[in-house]
């Protein structure tokens, strides 16, 4: 199992911004054969060093990670978070 975990930090950390970029991920949510968990949490603490949104996935093997990252709806999901995100940082794991 590969897990990758994704945080985001927004451009603009509005509550309404927040929210929309939580419902753009989970819109990936039953629409990505490969996906096998998806899970979008939101800071609650809002310390300085803190990042707005927490991505978590889960893929059965590093392959499928590979093809969810070149995935049409995935693609579609990751132009937008581009669009609105100030930084980004990312780890991978298998478990």
């Amino acid at each position: 199992m590969i897990t990758h975990v994704v945080l985001f930090k927004l451009k603009d950390a509005g509550q309404k911004s927040v929210e929309n970029a939580r419902d753009v991920l989970m819109g990936m949510r039953g629409k990505i054969h490969l996906l096998r968990h998806l899970e979008v949490g939101t800071d609650v603490f809002h310390s300085e060093r803190s990042y707005d949104i927490a991505l978590i996935t889960r893929f059965d093997s590093m392959e499928d990670l590979k093809a969810y990252q070149v995935h049409p709806i995935h693609l579609e999901v990751a132009k937008y978070i581009n669009s609105v995100k100030e930084a980004s940082i990312a780890v991978d794991y298998e478990s």
